[in-house]
């Protein structure tokens, strides 16, 4: 067979790309030299950790040059407030959270939405304590963690019963007091997220009853970092974003495997999540809806007086967009 010189340059080219190509996977598979470490801050109990855990344990950071230290605690509010303090570089966290942080414009920034569900928040209630359905929560005391995603969703499930904030007394709580003031009877009832949902549920045993908020909030789960870090650090925000990225394909189409993989990793018993697995959406993802959101619940905090009145802030500022439109443009769906 004859070959034009066209048709030779052409190979020759092609060969070089594929080369190229294949160095560029080689040295992601393969770092040399010391990797990259990052503190993350983590609620290590919930089940959006899952994407950072896979992406850990099963190499997808290492071949990127990363290596990830957690972090724990037991609510996105704390981890925030741990990585805002500068005891970590990044924290995953709902929403709430860095709304808050928006308004009293303290700099952060939104590196990428990894997890969303509508079905891990919700009350438990005490049946002798005549909570039986979500009217007879009138009059009752209700512990909840405020400033949290727990706080916003009593107040919206409360609207949808057509009842004021008003018409219960609200105890501000933290996840890890819940059990001892339901057990002594300090609260009728608790507004939080899961895990303690279930855990409250199981210690009230036949007395318990819980009302989720379906439909009332669905919780986007995010990673985020103080902005002047992840500003500095753009390669590094990629590296992080791939390897989330295969991270969450791995939660998605292994979920028997990543439920053990969390509970080796993490020591926590992960089979409550196998029923509701199907219903998490593992995605990483900046879109439009995470700043509709945002803006919803700046409403929220100011018509309750939870936070000083104050202008609607520009929350495309609160977003980092760099990295994953670097790494997955069409996973950007914010208009900007």
């Amino acid at each position: 067979m004859r070959f034009t010189r066209t048709t030779i340059v052409l190979l020759a080219s092609g060969l070089l790309l594929a080369a190229a190509a294949a160095a560029a996977w080689w040295s992601r598979a393969h770092p040399s030299g010391a990797l990259e470490q990052i503190v993350v801050a983590a609620n290590t109990e919930y089940v959006a950790v899952c994407p950072l855990v896979a992406a850990q344990e099963n190499g997808y950071f290492r071949r990127e040059g990363l290596n990830i230290t957690f972090q724990r605690h037991n609510s996105g509010k704390a981890a925030l407030e741990a990585t805002l303090a500068g005891r970590a570089r990044l924290a995953t966290t709902a929403d709430i959270p860095v709304m808050f942080a928006a308004m009293r414009e303290v700099p952060l920034s939104v590196v990428a939405t990894i997890f969303r569900t509508d079905i891990d928040h919700g009350i438990v209630g005490n049946r002798s304590r005549g909570i039986e359905g979500p009217a007879t929560l009138k009059g009752k005391r209700i512990g909840v963690t405020l400033s949290t995603s727990g706080h916003f969703v009593l107040h919206a499930f409360l609207n949808r019963q057509r009842l004021a904030a008003s018409d219960v007394t609200m105890v501000n709580l933290q996840p890890n007091e819940f059990a001892a003031a339901l057990a002594r009877g300090d609260v009728d009832a608790v507004a939080t997220w899961e895990p303690f949902l279930g855990n409250l549920l199981r210690q009230l045993g036949p007395q318990g009853v819980v009302f989720y908020g379906e439909d009332v909030y669905e919780i986007p789960y995010n990673m985020v970092g103080q902005r002047a870090y992840v500003t500095q650090h753009p390669a590094q925000m990629q590296k992080l974003v791939r390897g989330l990225i295969d991270g969450v394909q791995f939660c998605e189409a292994e979920p028997d495997a990543a439920r053990a993989l969390m509970a080796s990793t993490l020591q926590i018993d992960t089979s409550k999540w196998k029923t509701p697995w199907p219903s998490f959406r593992f995605k990483v993802a900046l879109d439009q809806g995470l700043i509709l959101a945002l803006e919803d619940e700046t409403r929220w905090a100011t018509s309750n007086g939870l936070s000083p009145p104050h202008p609607m802030p520009n929350f495309l500022d609160y977003l980092y967009l760099d990295a994953l439109e670097a790494v997955a443009p069409a996973a950007v769906t914010v208009i900007h």
